[in-house]
């Protein structure tokens, strides 16, 4: 394959056009660094200048091909490749803007190019020998970087199609993950926050007259003959997390997975999964993840509202490792007394979680058994439904939690294919016809 040598500064413009601050735009859409992950966005915020002055950082203005990469740990993979970027997008100031000149280049091959894992590896080993606080980059050490390049512009608009259809799938198959969980969440306060569950002739419960009864814990009416309890009586809370040993030595002989606080998102299906390999003491084996526990991140430092965050282990999810599963002394694993219950907990402490009710709890890792996992969890009372309607929508969850971990599966397998597959491609070992 011809090839040709390049420096990424001599072929594209870094960081090249900022919002006046002098007359700004009153509407803006911002996105932060820690909102897109190897080109999939979590989220956009839509600011109003006249409702509260836009973030010190929301400065960088992007187009058409615009390639965005975070400046501060390369390895999270904040980086992107802006195809169609909305109206009046400004990226924070924590991104690396780069926008291709030379009319030989593709842009979204050189987006590939730059995001390689080898040399996102070598950027990652420089931003931590810096002389910061923190792993981050400067400008230069991007854009004085060589790269190998094909010469025909043909060839690389091939390669970056072979690769953009690989997550295209990836993205198709997060699409359908999202609308599911939409629509459990949506059938969960249906009939547990509504209470329109299906009565015996097949009706919404409360909406076709279902008698209703009060209850003083709850200061609300709730359906006859559900309960009341506490949330701990809910759970088991007897296991721990396990940091282990990053090589097998001594008597840390048994080989895991361990799942972090980063891992949460990905135990979620909102970000991709390598928990990294650990080894513990056998006489731990009994820290070991089984169907249906649930792990909580109890992670502490700033409020950045993470504490609290669930996720939970299922039959699909064990079935995707070789190693047992535990997780770290960040989280906090606990068990579910009736497996059935396991997603009307999930969903109950989630909308807890969305609503902020764990942001007190922030900071607090010394003690945060006694402080979440005991004081909170004795304090909260949530209805207790009849076996029948648990039964019908655990049955219901069964069967969109096998499809979302198939999905995830698949997700895990094309990423490791377009990793495998980008430097064969870009060094001419496999070819694209």
């Amino acid at each position: 394959m011809n090839t040709r040598k390049i420096i990424v500064s001599k072929v594209s413009k870094l960081n090249s056009e900022t919002i006046s601050t002098a007359n700004p735009p009153q509407y803006i859409r911002y996105l932060d660094t820690g909102s897109i992950t190897r080109n999939k966005v979590e989220n956009i915020q839509l600011l109003d200048s006249k409702k509260a002055p836009f973030p010190s950082r929301a400065q960088r203005k992007v187009k058409k091909g615009t390639i965005i990469y975070s400046t501060v740990r390369p390895n999270q993979e904040h980086f992107g490749f802006l195809d169609n970027p909305e109206e009046n997008l400004i990226v924070s100031t924590g991104f690396l803007t780069i926008d291709v000149t030379d009319k030989e280049i593709d842009p979204k091959f050189f987006y590939y190019s730059l995001t390689r894992k080898e040399l996102t590896n070598y950027i990652h080993t420089i931003a931590v020998n810096n002389v910061t606080s923190y792993p981050s980059i400067n400008p230069d050490d991007l854009g004085n970087l060589e790269l190998e390049i094909p010469r025909e512009k043909t060839i690389q608009q091939k390669i970056a199609s072979v690769l953009s259809s690989i997550d295209s799938k990836i993205e198709l198959n997060n699409r359908i993950n999202a609308e599911l969980e939409a629509m459990a969440k949506t059938l969960y306060d249906y009939w547990f926050v509504q209470f329109d569950f299906p009565d015996k002739k097949g009706k919404p419960y409360k909406t076709s007259g279902g008698k209703m009864v009060w209850n003083e814990e709850l200061k609300r009416e709730i359906p006859e003959g559900w309960g009341v309890g506490k949330m701990s009586e809910w759970i088991n809370i007897d296991k721990s997390g396990d940091w282990g040993n990053n090589k097998m030595e001594g008597n840390f002989t048994k080989k895991v997975f361990c799942f972090r606080g980063a891992d949460i998102n990905g135990l979620n299906g909102l970000d991709e999964l390598k928990p990294p390999v650990r080894y513990i003491l056998e006489k731990n084996s009994f820290k070991i993840l089984q169907s249906h526990d649930l792990i909580i991140e109890i992670s502490g430092g700033s409020p950045t509202q993470s504490t609290g965050r669930l996720a939970f282990i299922t039959d699909a999810t064990i079935k995707r490792f070789e190693y047992p599963l535990i997780c770290s002394n960040f989280c906090k694993p606990i068990s579910i007394k009736n497996k059935k219950l396991l997603y009307n907990f999930a969903f109950y402490w989630n909308s807890l979680y969305d609503n902020g009710a764990f942001f007190g709890y922030e900071g607090k890792t010394s003690g945060i058994k006694n402080l979440l996992l005991e004081s909170f969890l004795n304090s909260y009372y949530t209805v207790i439904p009849s076996d029948k309607i648990v039964s019908q929508f655990y049955v219901f969850m069964e069967n969109v939690q096998e499809k979302k971990q198939t999905a995830l599966a698949e997700n895990q397998k094309l990423s490791e294919l377009r990793d495998w597959l980008l430097p064969m491609l870009m060094n001419g070992q496999v070819r694209v016809g």
